[in-house]
């Protein structure tokens, strides 16, 4: 008898070419099918709650997959976890309802975005924080951003993953500072494609003094790609959390 199970999944995208598989190239949905066809014998098929791009990493990331799995399900983590490449571990299983979908079932997702402000690199924080030698002014970037929050078409920060509306409601966004580590945290019910990185982009040139509170404030009126910053790197993105009604 097939069940429906989901996981919590953290994992460092800096080796992989997203989330999504993709031919010829490494992915994690890709990784993880395949330890499950070893594990189980079947072909396994998951569904994911955000189709992360390369070099973007995740701590909370959602999947669900149908499996016929006849020992528990502490035995298929520690299988999975056994298998799978260092990069990806899974932290959580447990059942879940037969219509469950981590993407359309998830009503917010959390993405954190981490920079490092500090002269010179650290070769320690690479791979998770991008790093910007000069000094940022953090607070006209959170008052910038602060007009993002609610519901709005955020088209000049991204495209649409599917279908052509760029409407999302913003549901928070929250910048922090400790010593030379910057991260924001932004909240929504969904993302348009580069969303999160254009965003930061945008701000940080807010940051550096490149261009105004009101300017930004502006483009992002404009609804236009073409008034977007440059995206900020993958490698300071990951997806903290997904959240759902009945959690």
């Amino acid at each position: 008898m097939s069940v429906r199970v989901r996981a919590l999944v953290e994992y460092d995208g800096t080796d992989y070419a997203g989330f999504q598989r993709q031919p010829d190239r490494p992915t994690i949905q890709a990784e993880i099918e395949t330890v499950l066809q070893r594990l189980t014998g079947e072909e396994t098929p998951i569904l994911g709650a955000g189709r992360t791009d390369a070099g973007v990493h995740a701590e909370g990331q959602v999947i669900a997959f149908d499996t016929g799995w006849r020992h528990t399900l502490d035995d298929l983590q520690r299988g999975m976890n056994a298998l799978l490449a260092p990069a990806i571990a899974v932290r959580q299983v447990q059942v879940a309802e037969p219509r469950f979908h981590p993407r359309f079932d998830a009503v917010s997702r959390l993405y954190r975005y981490r920079i490092l402000n500090q002269p010179v690199r650290s070769p320690l924080q690479e791979r998770y924080a991008h790093h910007i030698s000069r000094p940022l002014d953090v607070a006209p970037m959170d008052q910038a951003t602060r007009g993002l929050v609610g519901v709005h078409d955020f088209a000049t920060f991204g495209l649409p993953t599917e279908g052509e509306s760029t409407i999302r409601e913003m549901c928070g966004i929250a910048w922090q500072q400790r010593g030379s580590l910057i991260w924001v945290d932004l909240e929504a019910n969904g993302f348009l494609r580069h969303m999160v990185r254009c965003i930061v982009g945008t701000a940080l040139e807010v940051g550096l003094g490149e261009i105004g509170v009101a300017q930004f404030v502006e483009s992002f009126q404009a609804r236009d790609r073409s008034r977007s910053g440059p995206p900020a790197p993958a490698n300071g993105l990951c997806l903290v959390a997904v959240r759902y009604e009945r959690d």
